[in-house]
């Protein structure tokens, strides 16, 4: 049986399969059942792996074992496999989320974070930066920094950017100006993004930057700065990067040249 790679690749990020995986449950399902060792020579997949990958699709819940001798597999609906699929990430979600919260009640939390605050002590202030990739890690870091924000926040983004950072960043937010923290956003305003302004003028001032610069940065506490190197219209959000700087002397330095422009901006209505 010749399945397409590109399809293969599609099963494997949808499911989160392996390459072996995906093969030996696409063979069995234009089987609907079979044996491990049929199955191994219509997927190409070697024997001697066949049937522990059929065990891991058994517990992920993509086939069921007939008892009987041989041994075979059925395979069941694809569409009771995504609800199946489903429930297990949810549950797992949920036991993951639940160790996670358990954490910070746990001596291994305090033992972790006596190891950090011990080696930032050997950490020049400069060299507390770095560069991250991906537009998920961004936004990731993005809300540690506004977490740990003291007193101001400001951020730049673009016409695209904006919508993202109600979904991504919201909650933090709402938590920060509750905080008493003063947050400032710029971005390019118009009819496709006009709602998720307004929505953010709940935590923050908003004011439209259209064609004024076309930049994407935030500054944290007058000392903190990340700056995207890349147009998010021009690339791809895995291939997005961001530099993270720890510095009072470029932020403040950035952030006065930002007021000046800040104060002839246009306020979101």
């Amino acid at each position: 049986m010749i399945v397409k790679e590109e399809f293969l690749s599609r099963l494997r990020k949808i499911f989160d399969l392996n390459l072996y995986e995906a093969k030996v449950w696409t063979a069995l399902l234009s089987r609907g059942t079979s044996t491990a060792g049929e199955l191994s020579n219509i997927s190409g997949v070697p024997r001697s792996r066949t049937y522990d990958i059929l065990e891991s699709l058994e517990k992920k819940g993509f086939v069921i074992m007939k008892l009987g001798k041989p041994i075979k597999f059925v395979a069941l609906k694809p569409t009771e496999v995504v609800e199946r699929v489903k429930k297990n990430l949810i549950r797992e979600a949920k036991e993951k989320t639940k160790r996670l919260e358990n954490l910070k009640e746990d001596e291994v939390l305090e033992e972790l974070n006596n190891l950090f605050t011990k080696g930032v002590k050997f950490v020049e202030h400069s060299e507390l930066s770095g560069s991250l990739k991906g537009r998920q890690n961004l936004y990731n870091h993005f809300d540690m920094l506004i977490r740990n924000a003291e007193k101001t926040i400001t951020i730049v983004t673009t016409r695209e950017g904006i919508n993202r950072k109600l979904e991504a960043l919201g909650e933090s937010l709402d938590k920060c100006k509750k905080r008493g923290i003063k947050i400032k956003i710029a971005a390019p305003i118009d009819n496709n993004n006009i709602k998720v302004a307004r929505d953010l003028k709940k935590f923050a001032e908003v004011r439209d930057i259209e064609g004024r610069i076309n930049a994407r940065f935030i500054i944290i506490d007058s000392n903190q700065v990340m700056f995207m190197l890349l147009d998010d219209e021009k690339f791809h959000p895995n291939y997005d990067i961001g530099i993270w700087v720890n510095t009072e002397f470029f932020a403040q330095a950035l952030e006065q040249m930002f007021d000046l422009m800040w104060k002839e901006l246009k306020p979101v209505k």
